[in-house]
């Protein structure tokens, strides 16, 4: 088991608006599933201190990966909006086997 890394999440509740607030995760296992980060990060946050009410209650249903280590960072505010299909966190996977 590898050590245990720190997670950046940007909840973002309005593209349009630019309405996003980052959240770190401290301790988090590679080799958990994308479903079992997603629910820890769900339970986490209703219960987060300083994190306004609309970001806590709104029903958050998918993970993508915004920034790899030593890759080029996206010009977007928000995140980038390209390579859906490679970026998007698959329920099944480990987090590892995701690219995080």
């Amino acid at each position: 088991m590898a050590d245990p890394v720190v997670v950046t999440v940007r909840l973002v509740r309005s593209f349009e608006h630019k309405n996003f607030k980052p959240v770190v995760f401290h301790g988090v296992s590679l080799d958990q599933t994308v479903q079992e980060f997603i629910q820890h990060v769900k339970d986490d946050i209703t219960t987060r201190a300083g994190l306004p009410p609309p970001f806590r209650k709104y029903d958050y249903d998918t993970m993508k990966i915004i920034h790899q280590a030593f890759g080029a960072k996206t010009n977007e505010l928000v995140m980038s909006l390209d390579d859906d299909d490679l970026l998007v966190l698959r329920d099944g996977q480990t987090l590892r086997a995701a690219g995080v």
